[in-house]
């Protein structure tokens, strides 16, 4: 009869669950050594927590079905919390095995000991600590099961030392999924009704209306109304480019987002929250949806969005129409000076068909919407918690989920250093991920959020907080010594030459473009006073600002 951390990983495979990250410790070494028992299951080694739970995350979010991670005690649950936070606000599944120490161990209080479960409960909607050997694997189906209803969610299966390692260990089936179900009629009928009405309309999109199918079923919908298509400002996964539906993601800055949203009398949430400010800021509203403006749910989180837009689109007798579809178009070479912005133009000017783009650049990356919303097909994976030092292990899952797709992580300088050890996992794993790290030598978005907050008094020494030149940062160095080619990029040809290179060479690779700050000197200065003034201006003056700030 098997132990029980044998019958646990059969019951993984079983369920579907086939790559574990890890992070292991002591108390998890029977786990390890029932990985040789289980030959489907891939096991990556992450050398940070936060690495293991940032790629569970991207694997999750491209293979549509939850990862496992090994992590060690309730410290090393905490090193991975906040990439867990970003799986949770992307409603990703992914189960958790967390070690412990041997239930009869637990009251002498060792070194190591924590409350675990405390720990777990900030980001994980189902919480257990098996209690035996007998029921363990009855837990994992529970945990399996809970990750991947919907809304997808983080389930944290916590392992005492003594129940992976005792005898009598029971394999357990994969749990029955129940299908989600669509938005009632008498919803869908209240829906047509607002859309054939009179105001504008504009949906509100999120999760999984964000792929292909239901961006089609949508677009339809609002050829035929004329109502606007707007996304989630960090979604989990959207599907974009050339011969698909443009969608407009609500933009981060709350000032911007109120710019587009201005207009709308009638907002329509499809697997989406009504939008809110990402911080509070002093005299300006946190709630974003305009005054007046009426909100209507067609499908809840917990609901099959794509079922309901189909019944709308049935309901609404359009199932023939032709939608708007981006047209295919590439910018032009980028030449002169490097600048983030001519980054992204070149980001556009060459992306591969099908690639994957995991965006963490931060204000470098303003413009990379306006330069490949013409390009091939592309998934964009986005920073959906906002908690930094996601984008590289993201990266990681989402090579191993798709390995026949290009990866491309862009990074800001400051959000790379917080999981930089993903390179090394990259590595190790042979991954197709091009890195790109944008180093403008601080904490760009932080020196925007100085201006914008009003803080009085800031001087240098704060000014020095958001300063990351002193020491510079060495990004070759660094991918360097974790095995992964990489050079430095000054001037915009020496990017392009680089990234055409990275693109044709199978492995992972490193590019560190050194960029001006996006948004420095004079223009950091006006920001605050040009979103501050933009509520009151003409409406068409106001969008054309929103687009050259934030397209």
């Amino acid at each position: 009869m098997p132990n029980g951390a044998q019958a646990l990983m059969q019951t993984l495979v079983d369920a579907g669950v086939t790559v574990c990250f890890s992070n292991p410790g002591t108390s998890e070494m029977h786990f390890v050594a029932a990985l040789d028992t289980a030959p489907e299951m891939r096991a990556v080694l992450t050398l940070f927590e936060g690495v293991a739970t940032g790629a569970a995350d991207g694997y999750a979010r491209m293979a549509g079905k939850p990862a496992a991670t090994l992590l060690h005690l309730g410290c090393g649950l905490g090193n991975g919390l906040a990439n867990l936070h970003n799986a949770r606000k992307g409603r990703v599944p992914i189960v958790n095995i967390v070690g412990d120490h041997a239930t009869y161990h637990v009251p002498y209080d060792a070194q190591l000991q924590s409350d675990i479960e405390t720990v777990a409960r900030n980001v994980s909607s189902w919480v257990r600590t098996s209690s035996s050997t007998e029921a363990l694997c009855r837990d994992a189906v529970e945990a399996i099961e809970a990750s991947m209803g919907l809304p997808g969610q983080v389930a944290t299966l916590i392992l005492p030392a003594d129940v992976s390692w005792s005898d009598g260990g029971v394999p357990m089936p994969p749990p029955k999924l129940t299908p989600p179900p669509a938005a009632d009629d008498a919803t869908i009928a209240a829906i047509a009704k607002v859309l054939q009405g009179e105001g504008k309309k504009a949906f509100l999109l999120g999760g999984r209306a964000l792929r292909k199918p239901a961006l089609m079923a949508v677009a339809r919908v609002a050829e035929q109304t004329g109502a606007k298509l707007l996304a989630e400002v960090f979604p989990t996964r959207i599907e974009r480019g050339a011969g698909l539906p443009h969608v407009e993601r609500i933009a981060y800055l709350a000032e911007l987002a109120s710019v587009q949203l201005a207009d709308v009398d009638h907002l329509i949430l499809v697997d989406a929250k009504a939008p809110v400010s990402f911080f509070a800021y002093p005299g300006k509203k946190s709630y974003l949806v305009p005054d007046g403006c009426q909100v209507h749910e067609l499908s809840t989180m917990t609901q099959d969005a794509q079922a309901s837009l189909d019944k709308l689109v049935k309901q609404l007798g359009v199932e023939t129409t032709v939608p708007a579809l981006q047209a295919s178009i590439r910018p032009e070479r980028p030449r002169g000076k490097l600048t983030a912005e001519k980054v992204c133009k070149g980001i556009g000017h060459l992306l591969p068909e099908n690639a994957i783009i995991v965006d963490e650049a931060q204000t470098s990356g303003v413009m990379l919407p306006r330069y490949t919303a013409g390009a091939p097909h592309h998934d964009v994976l986005t920073l959906t918690g906002g908690a930094i030092g996601q984008g590289l292990p993201t990266a990681v899952g989402a090579a191993i989920a798709c390995p026949d797709r290009q990866v491309i992580a862009l990074a800001g300088d400051g959000s790379a250093m917080y999981t930089i050890q993903a390179l090394w996992t990259m590595a190790r794993e042979k991954l197709n991920v091009v890195s790109i790290i944008f180093n403008n030598r601080s904490y760009s978005i932080l020196n925007v959020e100085l201006q914008r907050v009003g803080a009085i008094g800031a001087g240098e020494k704060a000014k020095s907080q958001l300063d990351l030149s002193n020491p510079g940062l060495d990004f070759v160095r660094m991918g360097e010594s974790m095995g992964v080619p990489s050079v430095r990029a000054t001037t915009t040809e020496d990017f392009m030459v680089a990234l055409e290179h990275a693109l044709r060479t199978p492995g992972p690779h490193l590019i560190e473009a050194l960029v001006p700050s996006a948004v420095s000197g004079l223009k950091l200065r006006l920001l605050p006073h040009v979103l501050g003034s933009i509520s009151k201006l003409p409406q068409p003056v106001a969008r054309a600002i929103k687009r050259g700030i934030a397209p």
